[in-house]
């Protein structure tokens, strides 16, 4: 069956009150933006619902870009009928139900009549089509408790909508609805799934990655770059800002002590992480970081690094085990990429018994010993911005020292 209406359900989303209007309107801009590619579809909104209307685009496409849309509960695809004549409303069901494989044993008719001018009730209706469907097929039963499909049928003052296929979305809330953080993004497997849970709050994000280049590779960061264009599919779009690292971990190695290298650099990265923030309108910064899991993310580590800033933190992933975060990478896409065998700039110089419990003023005493805010405006300056969509990047702005 071709179908040419796709029924959205939102979760969460439904629950808002005074604002659920704004919320609603950034899923349409999001659903409209990852259908760019197919431009006959229309979105359709009514109260506590959006239809989408293919206009002969094809279903299976449309369908996998809404897998993908963070703020939809649900979809389903659905025969819309403009006729609330009894005979062909069965005569649907009936359609809708044999396209379904495998062919169903039980199935359970539901029927949800919003259009109060309708002149069959709702169990009198699932009872007329019950029948009508049963009176029509072999080898099939009602099963109200578990059914193997629902067929539900819901008559609105627009028409009759009836569907028996559900597809699972993401849920969460509409990206872009939350604001904007900064996702520090390394190569690693932590901070994609880090910055797709933050965007799954309707967060929009923006990349930054530090690359220490000639001591990590042009691969290392093409690496992340691909990992930016897998969470573009989430969000429909996202900047990267590849800052120019080299310089700092230089003189953080000739300067400061061995056991506290990892430390100070990360107090960097958090600055200079925060001055994009400001630059480019973010209200907080996201991270991968999960407690306990290495040096540099042990309670002490982190508050020592949060010292040196006062933007928020987002971290996601802190109480996950890297067990549940590779679930995670690996049904969202990017596992495959983050095992890739190229080094970062937080696997370099990496002392071989870093402090677990550093404090602030320690960390500050060491780093009187570097010219810290040069070399901060040094690296913000130098950033390369690019502007990564639907898989093509574009350099926006680029500009070494």
């Amino acid at each position: 069956m071709q179908y040419e209406h796709i029924l959205i359900r939102y979760g969460e989303l439904a629950l808002k009150k005074r604002n659920r209007g704004d919320f609603e309107a950034q899923l349409v801009r999001n659903i409209k933006k990852s259908l760019q590619a197919q431009p006959n579809v229309q979105v359709e909104r009514v109260y506590g619902r959006l239809y989408l209307v293919l206009n002969g685009e094809p279903y299976e496409q449309v369908a996998e870009k809404l897998k993908k849309v963070f703020g939809i509960y649900s979809f389903s695809p659905t025969r819309f009928l403009k006729t609330f004549e009894l005979e062909t409303i069965q005569q649907a069901a009936l359609e809708v139900l044999r396209d379904v494989e495998p062919v169903p044993r039980t199935f359970k008719v539901t029927v949800k009549r919003p259009n109060k001018q309708f002149p069959y009730r709702s169990q009198e209706m699932n009872h007329l089509v019950g029948s009508y469907i049963l009176r029509n097929t072999e080898n099939i039963k009602v099963d109200v408790h578990h059914p193997e499909v629902e067929l539900v049928v819901e008559i609105r003052i627009e028409g009759v909508f009836i569907s028996c296929r559900t597809i699972r979305g993401m849920g969460g809330l509409p990206t872009g609805s939350s604001g904007k953080a900064m996702l520090m993004l390394s190569g690693g497997i932590d901070s994609p799934v880090a910055g797709w849970m933050t965007m799954k709050r309707g967060v929009r994000i923006e990349g930054v990655h530090f690359h220490s280049y000639p001591f990590t590779s042009e691969r290392a960061k093409q690496k992340v770059i691909d990992l930016a264009r897998i969470l573009s599919q989430y969000s429909g779009g996202m900047k990267l800002h590849i800052v120019p690292f080299t310089e700092i971990q230089t003189q953080i190695r000739q300067h400061c002590p061995e056991h506290y290298m990892i430390t100070i650099m990360r107090r960097f990265m958090m600055r200079i992480t925060e001055r994009l923030a400001q630059k480019h309108g973010a209200l907080a910064i996201a991270t991968g970081e999960s407690l306990g899991q290495v040096a540099s993310q042990t309670m002490e580590s982190m508050y020592t690094i949060n010292s040196a800033i006062h933007t928020p933190v987002i971290r996601p992933l802190i109480a996950m085990d890297k067990e549940e975060i590779m679930a995670i990478s690996r049904r969202i896409g990017t596992y495959e990429t983050s095992i890739l065998p190229y080094e970062d700039c937080c696997t370099i110089f990496v002392p071989k018994s870093p402090v677990t419990k550093p404090k602030p003023e320690q960390a500050e005493k060491f780093e009187r010993a570097l010219d810290v805010e040069r070399l901060i405006e040094e690296a913000v300056n130098g950033v390369e911005t690019i502007w990564i969509e639907f898989g093509d990047e574009k350099v926006e702005h680029q500009n070494f020292f």
